[in-house]
């Protein structure tokens, strides 16, 4: 039977693609974790949508994820044979965004979410990209990661799961979400 542990990390430690190891607070296992939580919490939105089209949309964004976080698991000098995060993926993104948009109404102030369960796992998800996303951005302010489309890519994704929630919604009969006092 192969063993899934591997007991290298009971030191405190996790290797990176270059044969490096690093503290499991260091900033790329930080990051890699909120990657790893946002495919995670995508996953429960793709597992209880009932729109196909959003099961779709997500599980290519899941595999974009995994994708990232093998340059992100590397080092410096290994990351660019890994990269697969372009500014085409990002296009993509913007393009499903545009897209969607035309088919929901955008609330003048801020929405508060559990107007539906998966409009709900769509806000959390998006709460854990920005999580990611200010983790990315501290890699490449310290120059651990070199490529700038990662960042626009979950700041996109970040978007795209606020106008999936209002679709969500929508398409659940809830066409003016709950918003907070102005």
């Amino acid at each position: 039977m192969k063993k899934i542990y591997t007991k290298k990390g009971d030191d405190g430690y996790t290797g990176l693609i270059g044969d490096k190891r690093v503290p499991k607070y260091h900033p790329q296992p930080e990051a890699l974790g909120s990657i790893d939580e946002a495919s995670a919490a995508l996953g429960v939105v793709r597992a209880s949508t009932q729109l196909d089209e959003i099961s779709h949309i997500v599980l290519k964004v899941q595999r974009d994820l995994y994708r990232m976080m093998a340059e992100v698991s590397a080092t410096p000098e290994n990351a660019g044979q890994f990269r697969e995060i372009d500014a085409e993926r990002v296009d993509w993104l913007e393009a499903i965004i545009d897209d969607t948009t035309t088919k929901v109404e955008i609330p003048d102030g801020f929405i508060v979410p559990g107007d539906t369960f998966t409009s709900s796992l769509l806000a959390l998800s998006r709460t854990i990209i920005r999580r990611a996303e200010r983790n990315i951005a501290g890699l490449i302010h310290q120059e651990l990661l070199e490529n700038l489309e990662i960042l626009r890519y979950l700041n996109r994704l970040s978007s795209l799961c606020f106008v999936l929630e209002l679709y969500e919604n929508q398409n659940a009969g809830k066409t003016i979400p709950t918003m907070t006092k102005r």
